[in-house]
């Protein structure tokens, strides 16, 4: 499978080296980037091949990946218009819709929507999949197999639920970071050195994640498990309880969702 990128940030970046280390040949790899230096440090990396504007010998592929930010997605697209043949198109661009996408590009349809998580830098994501009915199944495959490079992926049939998908996996690690963020201060307000207190802490995440991946039981028999009647545990479930930290969590990823929504009407109000 031949792949080009639009835009060699971040993501394209996980992602090239996620398909090179998964078995993909870099000569079968291209990148469409504005800037000289990251096409440079793209040569250089990965030793894909690397083009400043999408001509065709950048466009000579089964898949192009849109990995530019939702707000220049647009501008970026409308060169595209006229020159896509059959070739799968992937978004990773957070919030854009598929009807946007497609209209930017010229009513084009074979799109998969594509919402990756940041762990996907270290091989570890996880990302929801949407596809437009004109994408086949072998299509379908197709990007699964590029986003399996950097970790698993989920297919939602209703794209609505792209929405829930991104606040949940898509800002996920924010929470997960707010969650270590505190253990380590409330570690530290103990008298442990900011040293054992992160190892403490991000240990800590690292195995009840885990646990909570091997264990076919739910995470609230888990809990429950570890929750001694009158002790520690208990103590501390019973005052975060009074504090509000479950609800308070639940409240903010639907804000995340609702957000979601609003910021999806936005960034497609000017084809409109």
């Amino acid at each position: 499978m031949k792949i080009t990128f639009l835009g060699g940030g971040n993501m394209a970046n996980a992602l090239i080296g996620g398909l090179v280390k998964t078995g993909f040949s870099a000569t079968d790899i291209a990148v469409i980037e504005l800037g000289a230096q990251g096409r440079a440090k793209l040569r250089l990396v990965y030793g894909v091949r690397c083009y400043e504007t999408p001509t065709a010998a950048a466009l000579d592929c089964d898949a192009v990946l849109l990995s530019v930010k939702p707000q220049q997605m647009r501008e970026a697209c409308t060169p595209l218009i006229g020159h896509l043949r059959q070739q799968l198109v992937i978004s990773v661009a957070a919030g854009l819709r598929l009807g946007d996408l497609s209209r930017w590009l010229g009513d084009y349809g074979k799109i998969v929507r594509a919402m990756p998580n940041t762990p996907a830098l270290i091989g570890s994501g996880i990302t929801g999949l949407c596809a437009m009915p004109a994408v086949s199944m072998a299509e379908r495959l197709g990007a699964e197999r590029i986003l399996q490079a950097v970790g698993s992926t989920l297919w939602i049939a209703d794209e609505s639920q792209m929405d829930a998908v991104t606040a949940v996996s898509g800002s996920g690690p924010a929470y997960v970071f707010l969650f270590i963020e505190a253990l380590q201060e409330a570690a530290k307000e103990l008298g442990l050195t900011p040293a054992q207190a992160r190892q403490l802490s991000i240990e800590t995440v690292l195995g009840a994640a885990k646990l909570a991946a091997q264990s076919d039981e739910a995470a609230s028999v888990l809990r429950e498990r570890v929750t001694s009647k009158g002790g520690t545990t208990e103590a501390a479930l019973r005052r975060m309880d009074e504090r509000g930290v479950k609800e308070g969590f639940i409240a903010g990823v639907l804000a995340a969702n609702a957000r979601g929504r609003e910021l999806g009407e936005l960034l497609g109000q000017d084809a409109r």
